[in-house]
């Protein structure tokens, strides 16, 4: 297959991987309703084509948080991505290193913060949950430091962990000892080129970061347990105080939908907000991230940076959501696919889509830097904006 889009890497991800891989990363929870107006929503904004106007020096780069970027785009944190490919989140950050973007390390990957950093030379960014345990978390944050990590992802939005169907009907989820481990090995031997690449040579299969506390629980169901048991439903805006008594880099608060918490997050010196609904994977029926984006933006555009995910596909969602008021736009599932499809050589090939399309968006929108993109080159009867 010749690759020309995301959506072709999704097709061949999902022919290489088991089905239970697959359907984690492709699903949403419940009726998956906000995991499609993500997309749907961001593709009906119209770009406004302009012509005639001198885009013949076109750059994409830009800085956020004191850091350049070839493009203003930002690897999301996904959980359990190194089973994607062979130890997929090193390949997925020597793709944005080498890029000249950043990549953020969830708490939950497959590969710990010390491997990632012995495997790159510039900073990423690293992706922390609101744990029970603050001694672990204190923790996480010194090896976070340790690493030189440039910026800190904290996820506000899986307080729980959303209900999401196709775990349950692929045996990811809810298929516990024996009979859930034969199940999702008859998928696996499926796929003999995963199989050998991931299963055998890409161990160990653990969770990097959680591994200290999980001892010889390295099983998926013991993963889940660790999410319900582990993530803390009584976490307040006053825990930022605990995270800000560590951490002294930027801080990015992801998972805000309302106009209200974003005001919350810049009173409570939050260097950035990603306007973010967990790719639809936790509350389904709240709004597109494009649609909560606007007011969002108007409210604390101007005494925070800017950041929103959900639905990205391409280079032109990217303009879509930075005309919107986004500085930057985190990029989840595209990675994956593309991790998925063909490894490093994959990201790297899916970021270079992304420019060429945003270079196309931008020409035909008379744009030529990246600060210059905003409501003026959408179409005034936007109506969703």
């Amino acid at each position: 297959m010749k690759i020309a889009s995301t959506h072709d890497f999704r097709r061949k991800a999902k022919a290489k991987l088991p089905r239970f891989l697959f359907e984690y990363v492709d699903g949403g929870s419940y009726d998956e309703v906000t995991l499609h107006q993500n997309v749907e929503a961001l593709q009906k904004i119209a770009l406004r084509q302009r012509v005639l106007c001198d885009v013949s020096d076109i750059d994409l780069s830009t800085t956020l948080f004191g850091q350049k970027m070839a493009l203003p785009a930002i690897l999301a944190p996904v959980g359990l991505a190194g089973m994607y490919a062979r130890r997929g989140e090193v390949q997925a950050a020597q793709a944005a290193e080498e890029f000249g973007i950043p990549f953020t390390l969830s708490t939950v990957s497959a590969c710990p913060l010390k491997e990632v950093a012995s495997k790159t030379k510039r900073p990423f960014w690293f992706q922390l949950y609101m744990i029970r345990d603050r001694a672990f978390m204190k923790d996480l944050l010194q090896q976070a430091m340790e690493a030189e990590c440039s910026a800190l992802v904290f996820t506000t939005d899986m307080p729980v962990p959303g209900a999401r169907y196709r775990d349950y009907h692929s045996g990811l989820a809810g298929s516990a000892g024996v009979l859930g481990d034969m199940r999702r090995i008859f998928q696996a031997i499926q796929h003999p080129q995963w199989a050998w690449d991931v299963g055998v040579c890409g161990r160990p299969h653990q969770l990097g970061n959680v591994a200290p506390v999980l001892g010889n629980q390295t099983g998926l169901e013991d993963f889940f347990a660790w999410m319900r048991n582990n993530f803390d439903p009584s976490v307040t805006w006053e825990d930022i105080d605990f995270i800000r008594s560590i951490w002294k880099g930027p801080l990015i608060i992801k998972g805000i939908l309302d106009k209200d918490d974003a005001i919350r997050a810049a009173d409570f010196g939050a260097d950035g907000l990603i306007v973010s609904n967990h790719g639809g994977r936790q509350l389904d029926g709240v709004p597109a991230s494009c649609h909560a984006l606007p007011a969002i933006a108007e409210a604390v555009g101007s005494r925070v940076t800017i950041l929103a995910d959900g639905g990205v596909r391409n280079g032109l969602d990217i303009v879509r959501l930075m005309a919107l008021g986004a500085n930057g736009v985190l990029l989840g599932r595209s990675w994956i696919y593309a991790l998925a499809a063909e490894g490093k050589h994959g990201v790297s090939k899916m970021l270079d889509l992304f420019a060429a399309e945003m270079k196309v968006a931008m020409t035909l929108t008379g744009v030529t830097r990246p600060e210059q993109i905003n409501q003026s080159i959408l179409v005034n009867n936007n109506n969703n904006i």
